[in-house]
């Protein structure tokens, strides 16, 4: 009796942490998380999050709607629909104040309504900048242990040296190793991850 191919293990979905302590604070955010956190302090009660993709803006956005009664746009960049942004801008009042979040400044938003664009103009900002390196090893460490997985210091310090500096990178870095592990059925580990970004600089060749 011939046996049955043995089933590749599957990946899973793993949601990241969204608590307030889960949230890595660095130079490159401090600004950022520090005013959203005090909306009472705000010289109206609208701003607009600014920063690349998948660089905590939904993590703000989650911490700020724990701590407020107001209303949080996510992606107001994309938003199809320019006048609910419209009407919800002129609604934010001090008790209700209105957290927008993007990945492009206000000007670069795709509408055409001129009143909209002149609100938004008005509106203070605040940007997440690029990862800094306390943050990159913060959020690699959080990221990996949002999928359920434990590396050590030496890992991370030898991703640190290699993986593009940005969120982006980050994300994909750990989905890479955590298939690997996976599929190998092994820890995370330096000789892992080296043979891991070996084969993908063959590929990239």
């Amino acid at each position: 009796m011939t046996p049955a191919p043995e089933q590749p293990p599957l990946p899973l979905s793993w949601q990241p942490r969204m608590g307030a302590k889960d949230y890595c604070l660095s130079n490159s955010n401090r600004i950022a998380h520090a005013w959203l956190a005090e909306p009472a302090a705000w010289p109206m009660p609208r701003t607009i999050l600014v920063g690349p993709e998948a660089s905590g803006k939904s993590h703000l956005a989650r911490l700020f709607a724990a701590r407020n009664a107001g209303m949080v746009i996510e992606d107001a960049d994309r938003a199809d629909d320019a006048e609910m942004l419209f009407h919800h801008w002129n609604r934010a009042t001090v008790d209700q104040p209105l957290l927008l979040t993007a990945r492009l400044l206000p000007r670069q938003w795709p509408h055409e309504l001129p009143d909209l664009a002149s609100r938004l103009a008005a509106t203070p900002l605040v940007r997440l900048e690029l990862p800094d390196d306390a943050l990159v090893a913060a959020v690699l460490a959080k990221r990996f242990g949002d999928h359920g997985l434990r590396v050590g210091d030496d890992v991370i310090a030898w991703l640190m040296a290699r993986i593009e500096r940005s969120f982006a990178g980050i994300e994909a870095t750990v989905a890479r190793l955590d298939a690997a592990a996976l599929a190998e059925r092994r820890e995370i580990t330096v000789p892992l991850a080296r043979a891991v970004f070996e084969t993908q600089w063959s590929l990239d060749v």
